[in-house]
């Protein structure tokens, strides 16, 4: 690459976190925590050397060259850092207006661009339905063993253990949703639905809804939401991640209940709207709650079907370090009858997926996924949980390729099966009840 500096756009975005940048005090607290440096043992490669590289550049002392642009888009943006900063440095804040400037610059490598194109599917339900449904006829038909055998997938930094089966329907964003049986309820809240979430992994988003209602909640999956943008936020595409945030505002903003998610990763976003695109008076970041904050207040019936053998929480970054959210998920799994619960060494140690960071960075990723599905044989537990889409594909292909076959599943999945209460299903726009939903 030739060198090159900074555009003045480019300039702006990343002046915008002069502060963020001047607050790091460079004590080396964050170090151990960083999952780039704990793997690398380079300083450019730990928290307080991409803040330096960044602080140079916009200084006008570096510029933007491929080593340059390696160091800082190889962050995985986890938080671990953030968790631990005694001087409140904030840098996924940070991290996505260097990738914004990056990008303006024209810095970003191939692979980048063609991913950042693809998430843009992710904003359009149309396409997305339509590609999700392509993959079903994929795994049907085999080709997904056929693409592994000719190394197509292993090009795209997948494998076949990472490709979920696909749902037959999905979980439309249209008006309809859950309540208790009987008709009263202690409120109402709104389902963020989310891409991946309600097409792919759409069980999981039922099984949220049902839980929800289990608890007393009136569930609706209101209509025109889409993806949160943060896969797009973190390649760099503002525009694109700017566009879904305005979207999503228009539709759960005039509200008051409160906006539950099941995705870690989606749940910190939203809680990030006000800062980077300056959506700060749509009172939605006061409104999100994870689904683990909202039920572990709540009088929810978990005597079913438990868990056989030890059973460990994976701690999403985005989850743990984002939002520090800990206990709850912990709790919960605890009213389980029978749940023994254990704990990995590296509890904030990240998994690797960091949304397509499996795709665009497949080393580190390998390496990341590796150290955690060996901290999970060393548990000793029989079934992970988790509460992150990306972490659930992620840590079930590395115990797959570990030899190992503890199955991976979502939070929600766990629970609900632990939850003998009935719900009832209103059609979108009726508030009806349709037929009761028992498990």
């Amino acid at each position: 690459m030739t060198r090159r500096s900074l555009p003045q756009a480019a300039t702006d975005l990343l002046g915008s976190e002069r502060a963020n940048m001047d607050a790091c005090i460079r004590c080396g607290l964050c170090l151990e925590s960083c999952p780039t440096y704990v793997v690398t043992r380079l300083e450019e490669e730990g928290p307080r050397g991409r803040i330096a590289i960044a602080r140079g550049l916009l200084d006008g002392h570096l510029q933007i060259t491929d080593d340059l642009v390696t160091h800082e888009l190889n962050c995985l943006l986890c938080e671990a850092c953030t968790s631990v900063c005694p001087a409140g440095v904030r840098m996924e804040e940070l991290g996505v207006a260097v990738r914004g400037a990056l990008a303006a610059s024209g810095a970003t490598g191939r692979r980048e661009r063609a991913v950042t194109g693809v998430l843009r599917v992710l904003g359009d339900r149309r396409r997305l339905e339509r590609s999700v449904r392509r993959l079903r006829w994929v795994r049907r038909l085999g080709l997904d063993r056929v693409a592994g055998a000719v190394g197509v997938l292993r090009a795209l930094g997948l494998s076949r253990h990472s490709l979920p089966p696909v749902p037959a329907g999905f979980l439309e964003p249209d008006g309809g949703g859950w309540r208790p049986v009987g008709g009263a309820t202690r409120g109402r809240v709104v389902l963020f639905a989310g891409c991946l979430m309600s097409t792919m992994l759409a069980p999981i988003d039922v099984a949220t809804g049902e839980l929800l209602a289990a608890a007393g909640f009136e569930v609706e999956v209101v209509r025109d939401q889409t993806c949160c943008g943060a896969l797009s936020a973190h390649q760099g595409d503002l525009d694109a991640a700017r566009e879904m945030a305005e979207r999503n505002v228009a539709a759960l903003g005039n509200d008051d209940a409160p906006i539950v998610l099941n995705s870690a990763g989606c749940g910190a976003f939203l809680k990030e709207y006000g800062h980077h695109f300056g959506l700060r008076g749509t009172g939605i970041a006061a409104r999100v709650v994870d689904l683990s904050v909202l039920l572990a207040d709540a009088d929810l019936d978990l005597s079913g079907q438990g868990l056989e053998g030890p059973v460990v929480f994976q701690d999403p970054c985005h989850l743990r370090s984002a939002q520090g959210i800990v206990e709850e998920p912990r709790l919960l799994l605890s009213r389980i009858p029978g749940i023994e619960l254990v704990e990995l060494e590296e509890p904030a140690m990240c998994c690797g997926s960091a949304g397509v960071y499996n795709i665009t960075h497949r080393h580190l990723a390998r390496q990341l996924s590796r150290r955690k599905a060996e901290d999970v044989v060393a548990s000793g537990a029989r079934t992970v949980v988790t509460a992150n889409p990306g972490c659930l594909l992620q840590v079930r292909a590395a115990l797959r390729q570990a030899g190992s076959r503890a199955p991976v599943l979502h939070l929600a999945e766990v629970l609900r099966r632990a939850c003998p209460t009935p719900v009832e299903r209103f059609a979108p726009g009726s508030r009806r009840p349709q037929p009761a939903e028992t498990r």
